[in-house]
């Protein structure tokens, strides 16, 4: 495994401001079972029992009004998206907005959560939620933070793959930050030569815990074979659908809340076969519109790329530093990602 100083000095050797965060941006674009037990007379037997997921059941007539209300008079006809299956117990979505603050603890230039000390980083995160709250009083907040596990880099390493394994210390430390104010936790892939069904599966023992769910960057899976940050990179219906249907054998095996699952998302090529992505009661996913720039560009980007090819849910990225770089050089407020049709229900901060 690469040492932390050459990881940082490869992310950076991409040339990119936020390594594998977008750095294009819209600027280019449990049940359980029994003990077996034996009788002396009788052969021995394993008896199954279902555990019901002690999780609270969704409000159907609720869920589907609030899915009604985030379209925001959409006369598209595209939102709310039909025929969707009622969540699993514990599902978040749609019943609160999540705002989270994205990053790597290695490195203070892919986002805010590694930018500062944890204190200060909730602190700030924490203002946010207030101004989210203040802007959709009815919305209740669910904070977190947006942590990547797997991270692209300059560097080939060992297999040649382009990728940093986080090790399971620098994980356990991002959920202890999260904990610190009962924060949920996303933890983000981005496989670059290497595939999502070679990367999720090393993360499920954090995927088991009910307050940690997935996220996927399509920008830096290279199938193509480029060095990450050449191009940008894709993710194919398939690849959703091996994450969503992974998530959700989790959820129903060990009795776990519906799991979110975020894909970002900035160009037309990052998700291919979008109406082929299957929905799952175990499953919410967001769509994640993460490109950067002024606000007309990401709301033509969010329209083009996230409101017209719709999937279930919807993101929006804000950054902190690139969106302020050309004119009129400020973030978007919540006020105005309120207007959005449809409203995104996951809002990042990087």
């Amino acid at each position: 495994m690469l040492s932390k100083n050459t990881f940082l000095t490869s992310i950076f050797s991409l040339g990119l401001v936020s390594v594998l965060a977008s750095c294009d941006g819209a600027n280019s674009k449990t049940g359980k079972n029994s003990t077996p037990t034996a009788d002396s007379s009788k052969t021995n037997t394993v008896t199954e029992e279902k555990v019901a997921n002690p999780y609270q059941p969704i409000d159907s007539a609720k869920y589907f009004a609030l899915h009604k209300e985030l379209a925001n008079g959409d006369t598209t006809g595209l939102w709310p998206v039909k025929n969707q299956p009622v969540p699993s117990p514990g599902a978040i979505l749609p019943f609160k907005r999540v705002v989270v603050y994205y990053g790597n603890l290695y490195s203070k230039k892919m986002g805010a959560l590694g930018e500062y000390a944890p204190k200060e980083m909730w602190r700030r995160l924490n203002a946010e939620v207030k101004r989210w709250e203040k802007a959709d009083p009815k919305t209740p907040v669910q904070a977190g933070i947006h942590y990547i596990a797997v991270v692209a880099q300059g560097d080939g390493g060992k297999d040649g793959k382009y990728r940093f394994r986080m090790p399971d210390k620098q994980i356990d430390s991002a959920l202890k930050i999260a904990k610190m104010h009962d924060g949920i936790v996303f933890l983000d892939i981005q496989v670059s030569l290497s595939t999502i069904q070679q990367e999720l599966p090393l993360l499920e023992k954090y995927l088991k815990l009910p307050h940690v769910h997935l996220g996927i960057d399509p920008e830096f899976s290279m199938k193509t074979g480029h060095k990450p940050g050449a191009k940008i990179g894709t993710y194919d219906a398939e690849d959703i659908n091996y994450c969503s249907n992974y998530l959700a054998k989790l959820v129903k095996e060990h009795n776990l809340p519906a799991k979110m699952l975020v894909v970002h998302r900035f160009t037309k090529g990052m998700v291919t076969n979008y109406k082929n992505i299957k929905l799952r009661p175990e499953v919410q996913i967001v769509m994640h519109m993460d490109g950067w720039g002024e606000p007309e560009l990401k709301k033509g980007t969010y329209r083009h790329w996230i409101r017209e090819q719709p999937v279930q849910f919807t993101g929006f990225k804000l950054f902190y530093k690139n969106d302020l770089k050309k004119a009129p050089n400020r973030l978007m407020t919540p006020e105005e990602l309120l207007k959005l049709s449809p409203k995104p229900i996951y809002i990042q901060y990087q």
